[in-house]
């Protein structure tokens, strides 16, 4: 410890080595052997910690600058941490009182004396101005360091010992003014003093006076001294009745400090012998000169009391006992780890300065918690401190915590921002959160039940490289989430991350701001919070639509020790004024004023440039042809064998086939064995293949469910799909094959599975779009034999094609589309776009930017597929590889399809070829269909074929048949269900299609082909 400096700046604090600098106090050492401490942080209130965590749990709020933003939100969102065996009140009397009242009307039990028989220890104020010597009690900036004001207090005149009761003694100390109350007690002071000259009394004295004041304006009005270098502070520390107390309004606390200055008989005792000593010196005695504005209360710098030391060991007569524990009512019951170690334990004035006091009964507080403990207290000297390596670093045998705040990584130059998000999170295990629409259900859910949750999160981002040289920004999160629907609330979020404008690999099209953080209730339980905010194609020319899309955070809630069960889901959301405070509360790191708006500039452009291609999608660059990933798709799934397929009409088409892995197969409940292999045919629509159940962008297609299900599986690729050239005997542009000419491709097809099957068993068909459409052509005319079929999964259509809306306008158009394009550009229209396909196709491209309105996308090949056949999917439904690479599994129409399709959309019913186009859906020909179980499904936002294509069909069949299908089977033959949330072929191309899709089509399957009994058993 070094010697004061004699700077005056005592009583604010100085950092000049002396007694009340940092790093010579209690605080220096505490943090030295481990002490971890908060700052800017007040504390509300404690509270007991469950049984089972044990200890206290204190709550505090952070008046960090960034939170000052949000002022009527700080006490609304309080951090806390547990202290698993004490708390030590040190807050100072005032502090430590309000905390105590708090904590009592949250629930703690305690004495009813709380905030009762506070003291100011006899404090009063007086100053002796105009003094003919200088005293130096004011700090003047101008003084020279030769003339310094010195320490605070340089003298005392002890008159304890003067009077018989030694409740009538007093100390006097001179006192010092540092320089941020200097200008305002001399104002004061000044004023006060002027006023008293003119008032009333004996003429000498007066004059006196006087002319010490002039002396004084004479002197320093050629002197750059003030005068208030002739202001002396007394400060006066007697004895009061301590009857002030302390209550708490409007959850304020509230103080009424009569001190020793009501008693007029005792401030004249004590102010006539200090009176006459300045007025000796051509002074003015000033007493408590703003005594009268505040409304005769007195200034008192040594508050005692509020949690009085009881003089019975009971609640009944104080707040604390002899070693500053808190009762826990009026008995002698205590909080044993709640300890009271500052001057709210003093019962009384004490007439001098209580420092010492109070240093002393907290030192032997500590003392007797340690003994209780069985603690030893380390007497070894610090030495030198090393403010890098505190020792506790150092101690091997030291209980070993993990401060929340360490666990983060620490940033070199952070941004950072308060954010405050509000909204409902549903409390409940059963949530099935599989889109962003369960959670917007389950924020309805939690409103109508009144689960309201409010997030206050502390955010710093810094700017990095990502691995493709790529400028992102990453960092770190803390705060407090509030919903008292979950157990343990309020929770402290900690080790948290954030990562802007990530891309989303199971959602086409999009980024995400992601939120990822772990945190801990009250009641110790550890959860973990994920949060994340869209950013997609749903924000296109839509400003608003931005603005919620940023500031909607979807939130879930697990428990990791549970397996990861969902405790809590829902939508929190910023508000428009929260958004303002919460730029506000943005700051950046730097060196310079320059530096840091740069800084916050940087970040502010990185913002613009990730949301503008959103923004402004259909005006942007558009997305071609895209190289595959390196290493290759995700599941790339070959086909066993591929079979040339060869029509009766001459056309060559291919068959793929998939044989079930042994070790991958479903189990067979009773036995345990893999289940027996059964055969499978599929056929894709038009302008595809077999890619449509061979994904190889999803992780589980519909070629992998299946084969592991049991089932051998055949995919005909027929003519009006995507073959490649080897597989065809002429090229695409110059075949105007139809649906009803490929229908002889999937007799083909039948015909060779069967062969190879050496046998003649009925084979279950699954058919899609307009592959189901060429069956029921073929099966309608005789040309499939019905006995060659099991049964059917006709997917979206069947002999009844119905466009949908927008498919239906196109239809309706006024001159033919099919002949505009075919004059144009030529009779084959391609899906798959390439920037050099030439001029007209360069000029389709950018007229098809502004195509779909409702799902807008930078893909040309997709904007070329919708214009061709609708819109095949719901962007949501398909991950960001599938939708990139459209071109691979797209080929295109000749436009003799496109018009036969054109035509039988308007009829609503299946044809054959012009110039006849004969509808084949007679009763004559449906009645082939006798027997057939048929299982049909559409996707409720199907923009190819409305959903009523497969309802006019599944109604004409229970018409003719019944819902037996008029076959021998009995029981229910005919089924029918739509899909919500899927389009067209997002329902076997869709990443999440394998849960919602694939199994309903199994479970069908499994009936026809292995009985009604059968379970099946798909591995995952």
């Amino acid at each position: 410890m070094a010697p004061s400096t004699l700077t005056g700046q005592d009583a604010t604090g100085v950092n000049d080595g002396s007694k009340t600098t940092t790093l010579v106090t209690y605080l220096a050492d505490a943090w030295h052997w481990g002490a971890d401490m908060f700052c800017a942080c007040e504390v509300r209130y404690v509270e007991k910690a469950s049984a089972e965590l044990g200890g206290y749990l204190v709550y505090f709020a952070a008046h960090d600058s960034p939170r000052a933003a949000f002022a009527r939100d700080r006490y609304a969102e309080l951090s806390w941490v547990h202290a698993r065996k004490a708390v030590f009140l040190g807050a100072g009397s005032l502090g430590t009182t309000e905390i105590l009242l708090r904590s009592k009307a949250m629930g703690l039990a305690m004495s009813d004396l709380v905030g009762q028989g506070m003291s100011g220890n006899g404090d009063m104020l007086a100053f002796g101005c105009n003094t003919s010597r200088g005293v130096h009690d004011c700090r003047d900036q101008k003084q020279t360091f030769t003339d310094r004001q010195g320490p605070t207090i340089t003298s005392i005149i002890d008159m304890r010992d003067k009077t018989g009761n030694p409740l009538d003694g007093y100390v006097i100390q001179d006192g010092g003014v540092p320089t941020v109350l200097s200008a305002f007690v001399n104002t004061v002071v000044g004023a006060y003093a002027a006023c008293s000259s003119l008032s009333k009394g004996p003429t000498r004295p007066k004059m006196k006076r006087l002319v010490s004041r002039c002396k004084q304006i004479l002197r320093h009005a050629f002197s750059h001294r003030s005068s208030s270098r002739d202001t002396q502070v007394l400060l006066v520390m007697s004895h009061d009745g301590s009857q002030a107390t302390v209550r708490l309004e409007d959850d304020k606390p509230v103080f009424e400090f009569l001190g020793a200055g009501h008693n007029e008989e005792r401030v004249q005792r004590i102010m006539t012998p200090l009176k006459k000593v300045i007025e000796k010196d051509g002074g003015t005695l000033i007493y408590n000169p703003i005594l009268r504005l505040w409304g005769n209360h007195q200034i008192t710098v040594h508050p005692l009391g509020g949690a009085s030391m009881s003089r019975d060991n009971s609640g009944k007569s104080g707040v604390t006992n002899h070693v500053g524990q808190v009762f826990a009512g009026q008995q002698s019951e205590t909080h044993a780890g709640l300890i009271v170690v500052d001057g709210a334990a003093i019962p009384g004035a004490l007439g001098v300065n209580p420092i010492a006091t109070i240093a002393a009964l907290a030192e032997r507080s500590v003392a007797a918690f340690a003994e209780r403990q069985s603690l030893d207290i380390s007497t070894k000297s610090n030495g030198t401190i090393n403010l890098k390596t505190p020792a506790s670093a150092l101690q091997p045998d030291r209980e070993p915590t993990q401060p929340l705040a360490l666990n983060m990584k620490r940033l070199v130059n952070p941004i950072s921002f308060t954010e405050l998000l509000q909204g409902h999170l549903y409390s409940g295990t059963a949530i099935k959160l599989y889109n962003t629409a369960a959670y917007e259900r389950a924020c309805r859910m939690a409103n109508g039940r009144g689960q309201v949750a409010r997030l206050l999160a502390s955010i710093q981002l810094d700017k990095t490289t990502a691995s493709c040289n790529k400028t992102c920004y990453k960092g770190t999160i803390s705060g407090t989430l509030v919903c008292p629907a979950i157990p343990g609330s309020p929770f402290m979020l900690h080790g948290g991350t954030v990562d802007l404008f990530q891309p989303d690999p199971d959602r086409c099209g999009t980024k995400k701001l992601v939120y990822d953080c772990l945190m801990t209730g009250t009641n110790g339980r550890p959860l973990h919070l994920h949060g994340f905010k869209l950013l997609d194609a749903s924000v296109s020319l839509s400003p608003r639509q931005l603005w919620r899309a940023m500031t909607k955070l979807h939130v879930t809630v697990v428990d990791d020790k549970s397996g990861g069960e969902t405790v809590a889901a829902g939508i929190l959301k910023v508000t428009p004024g929260s958004f303002l405070k919460q730029l506000r509360t943005l700051t950046a790191a730097g060196q310079g004023r320059a530096e840091r708006c740069r800084r916050i500039m940087d970040l502010s452009s990185h913002l613009v440039h990730e949301m503008a291609p959103h923004l402004f999608l259909p005006l942007g660059p558009l997305q071609y042809v895209a190289t595959k990933p390196l290493g290759g798709f995700a599941n790339p799934t070959e086909p066993t064998a591929t079979y040339r397929i060869v029509a009766r009409d001459g056309v060559e088409t291919k068959l793929l086939m998939w044989e079930p892995d042994p070790a991958h197969v479903a189990q067979d409940d009773v036995s345990g064995a893999p289940v027996p292999t059964e055969n499978l045919f599929m056929i894709p629509g038009a302008g595809v293949d077999h890619q449509i159940f061979a994904l190889p962008t999803i992780a589980t297609n519909a070629v992998n469910y299946f084969t592991r299900a049991g089932y051998r599986v055949f995919v005909l690729v027929h003519r009006i799909g995507r073959l490649d050239s080897a597989s065809q005997s002429r090229s695409p542009s110059s075949s105007p094959w139809t649906t009803y000419d490929a229908r002889l491709d999937i007799r083909a097809g039948l015909e060779k599975v069967r062969q190879l099957q050496q046998g003649s068993g009925k084979l279950y068909t699954i058919a899609h779009c307009m592959g189901s459409v060429a069956l029921a052509c073929g099966l309608l005319d005789g040309a499939v034999p019905a006995d060659w079929i099991r049964g059917i999964t006709c997917s979206q259509v069947f002999m009844n094609p119905i466009w949908a809306r927008s498919n239906m306008r196109k239809a309706a158009f006024p001159a033919p589309l099919d002949k505009l394009h075919a004059a144009a550009v030529g009779p084959w229209f391609r899906c798959a776009a390439s920037p050099d396909a030439g001029a007209r196709q360069a000029l389709i491209d950018q007229l098809l930017r502004f195509v779909a309105a409702e799902e807008r996308c930078a893909s040309a090949s997709c904007h070329r597929a919708t214009i061709l056949f609708g819109r095949c999917w719901n962007h949501a439904n398909l991950n960001e590889e599938t939708h990139r690479h459209v071109d691979e599994f797209f080929s295109g129409a000749n436009m003799a399809l496109m018009h036969l399709l054109m035509r039988m959309g308007r009829r609503g019913r299946v044809s054959t070829n012009g110039p006849a186009f004969a509808p084949l859906d007679t009763d004559a020909n449906v009645q082939r269909l006798r027997g057939i179980p048929i299982f049909f499904f559409s996707g409720a936002d199907s923009q190819v074929l409305s959903p009523e294509a497969t309802e006019r069909t599944y109604e004409r069949l229970c018409t003719t048949f019944g819902l037996a299908a008029g076959g021998a089977s009995s029981g229910l033959q005919y089924r029918r269900r739509v899909i919500k949330g899927y389009g067209h072929l997002d329902c076997w191309m869709g990443r999440d299609a394998y849960r919602d899709v694939y199994p309903m089509v199994l479970d069908e399957v499994d009936r026809v082909v292995r009985g009604g009994e059968w379970s099946s058993l798909v591995r995952e």
